[in-house]
């Protein structure tokens, strides 16, 4: 894998959505640093306001998880007056968020992790590589002939098709033989489209996500202070 490059450029979406842009994150403290380094020098009083200005991009950022992580659960409708159980999200300690950055299914296999690299890959406008790739996942568990169909045309339509609403980038020959499959559905119809977007996140926005501050900031130990314990 290569090492993580800031300035690094990616391109996103299918032919229709594709847009030249680097990481969404990078960009806001490049801008901001960049503004503060040049008006106020290297004085402590500048390095001050800095880690300030740093601070406050991660609380944002924070922020935005944290609406995401509240408004991404499907609770669906009370059933005979009973509440609805709302999906909740505990965020982890520093050793499990330690635990995403040993291999890429281990971030997916967390629920927090999960939701936190959607958030990213919304800050990227990727976020049709995720959602392609959980689609797929929920449609090769599906069992009945009826559901598999409907949820196969539904996901050309929203991800493969020209023009997509959320256009994946994907070749023409994978395309054209996904369209052919979805004729007589099978749970292997978006086999080869799903290992491709795979490849990509892995690839590139994975990386990009574990060089992240809020990332970074998960994965640090809390300080112990020992004032308590001075004698």
């Amino acid at each position: 894998m290569d090492r993580y490059d800031p300035n690094h450029v990616i391109f996103c979406g299918g032919p229709s959505r594709r847009r030249r842009i680097p990481s969404a994150m990078f960009l806001a403290v490049q801008h901001d640093c960049g503004s503060m380094d040049k008006s106020a020098g290297n004085s402590p009083k500048s390095e001050e306001k800095r880690g300030k200005m740093k601070r406050t991009l991660l609380k944002d950022w924070k922020t935005r998880l944290s609406y995401f992580l509240q408004n991404s659960s499907s609770p669906g409708k009370p059933k005979n007056g009973k509440k609805s159980k709302q999906q909740t999200f505990i965020k982890p300690s520093p050793e499990e968020a330690q635990l995403w950055s040993e291999a890429f299914d281990e971030l997916l296999a967390s629920k927090y992790g999960l939701a936190a690299f959607r958030a990213f890959l919304k800050s990227e406008f990727c976020e049709e590589n995720i959602e392609f790739w959980l689609a797929c996942e929920d449609f090769k568990k599906t069992k009945s002939p009826q559901k598999l169909s409907s949820k196969a045309r539904k996901i050309y339509t929203d991800f493969i098709e020209k023009e997509a609403p959320k256009e994946i980038n994907i070749d023409f020959q994978t395309k054209t033989l996904i369209a052919q499959n979805i004729q007589e559905a099978t749970s292997g119809c978006f086999t080869t489209a799903q290992k491709r977007v795979y490849s990509l996140m892995e690839n590139n926005s994975y990386p990009r996500f574990l060089e992240s501050e809020f990332y970074q900031d998960l994965c640090k130990k809390p300080q112990i202070t020992t004032e308590s314990h001075a004698t």
